[in-house]
């Protein structure tokens, strides 16, 4: 049974949290880079590991291991940061994603995309578009505007503006 929204081919990146195979539209992607220095901001939630400087603008740095209940990402060769782009109200805000790697880009057809699991009325699954499967191994489809709660989008837009950073 395929997902009803996902009606075509698509390509997608597929990155690596742990052992967790996930994937992004390839669409919602700007750029990957490797780990840089990442400034601390005060009082913001623990997933927020900072902000850093991409060519003269400010981009939030949020650790999505810490984001799905997960232990720090830990610096790696290998870890990096994936630039997207989150839609939220008719506003987009460039975000980078902290992951433990890079997989690959390929496409999925619609079919090959089975609608997420049910677990539960307490348990925020939205944010996951479908599961799919590639070589053999489950891979979580997500919908990256929807990780993020409008609070959390709010406060995110706040960082990248430097309005979230208070003078004592």
């Amino acid at each position: 049974m395929a997902v009803p929204n996902i009606i075509e081919t698509t390509q997608y990146l597929t990155f690596k949290l742990g052992d967790e195979i996930f994937a992004l539209d390839v669409a919602k992607v700007r750029e990957i880079l490797d780990l840089t220095t990442i400034t601390k901001v005060p009082q913001t939630p623990d997933f927020m590991r900072g902000v850093i400087n991409l060519r003269g603008s400010v981009v939030p740095v949020i650790d999505m291991r810490l984001k799905f209940g997960m232990t720090m990402t830990e610096k790696t060769v290998n870890t990096c940061i994936i630039v997207v782009e989150v839609s939220m109200d008719n506003d987009t805000t460039v975000l980078g994603a902290l992951a433990d790697s890079v997989q690959e880009v390929f496409e999925l057809e619609p079919d090959e995309i089975e609608p997420a699991p049910r677990i539960g009325t307490r348990l925020r699954t939205d944010f996951i578009k479908g599961m799919g499967k590639h070589d053999k191994q489950f891979i979580m489809i997500l919908d990256i505007d929807k990780v993020f709660s409008i609070d959390e989008m709010i406060a995110l837009q706040d960082q990248s503006n430097g309005n979230g950073v208070t003078e004592g």
